[in-house]
């Protein structure tokens, strides 16, 4: 309860007594000075009410204004987590991924080293079918080069 309200009800109570009394004596210039002040004393603690709530309303926006901030910035925290744990899982992809090359591309190398060394032990085998293959191919690449057939 505000001062307005408090000073209206003691106005709008004033405002009664002198009704009463100003009935009592017979004054009627009394019974209408009580009247007036029990007008007055309605309307001040009316307007000390009306001003309550546009107070309690305007702590309301403040309040909801406070609210839709924690709000926004704990939408803000969770996109910038998310954005982060994002990040950290592609880095983790990508690591993998790295890593997963680098063994494809040992394991080919340890392949073509094995390919490699059974091709030149084969070869060391079996000198004169090596040979043969070796004419065989030079004669068709010698005959597809060939402008004339």
């Amino acid at each position: 309860m505000n001062r307005d309200e408090l000073r209206g009800a003691s106005r709008h109570l004033k405002g009664r007594v002198q009704t009463a009394l100003g009935g009592l004596r017979g004054d009627p210039a009394q019974q209408v000075r009580g009247a007036a002040n029990q007008v007055a004393g309605g309307a001040q603690y009316a307007y000390g009410r009306a001003r309550d709530r546009a107070e309690d309303l305007a702590e309301d926006g403040r309040h909801l204004a406070h609210t839709a901030r924690e709000h926004a910035e704990d939408v803000a925290d969770a996109a910038r987590e998310r954005a982060e744990d994002f990040a950290h899982t592609a880095r983790k992809r990508a690591d993998r991924a790295l890593a997963d090359g680098r063994h494809v591309a040992r394991e080919a190398r340890r392949r073509g080293d094995v390919y490699g060394r059974r091709a030149l032990a084969y070869a060391d085998g079996h000198r004169t079918n090596t040979v043969l293959g070796i004419a065989a191919l030079a004669f068709a690449a010698g005959w597809l080069i060939r402008r004339k057939r």
